[in-house]
């Protein structure tokens, strides 16, 4: 997995770099198959805003978080990409193959 983390108004320090690898990690322990991130973090009027974009198997997840902090912004990002990520694995599982096994023993 490629992790890119950019900043828009705002450095990108080492120990933000790595709480952002840490909590990205926790997606690709739900799906295997996350080929790409791109994390941009910024600082606006209003708070911080971290927003990515997670490539997985030729489609693009994309999810965004405003708060006052930014490991707040983070933490909301992360949960909401893990949301999604696990969404779109359950929807590309094939379940008629469950439903076959169950006719096979009854």
């Amino acid at each position: 997995m490629r992790l890119d983390v950019t900043g828009h108004h705002v450095e990108v320090t080492a120990p933000l770099r790595e709480y952002v690898v840490n909590k990205i990690e926790k997606i690709e322990r739900h799906f295997d198959r996350v080929t790409n991130v791109h994390c941009i973090l910024t600082v606006e009027k209003q708070g911080h805003k971290a927003e990515a974009t997670v490539s997985v198997n030729g489609a693009n997840i994309y999810a965004d978080a405003t708060e006052d902090s930014m490991y707040a912004a983070i933490d909301g990002l992360v949960d909401k990409l893990d949301r999604q990520v696990r969404k779109y694995k359950e929807k590309n599982t094939d379940h008629h193959a469950r439903d076959s096994d169950k006719r096979q023993y009854s």
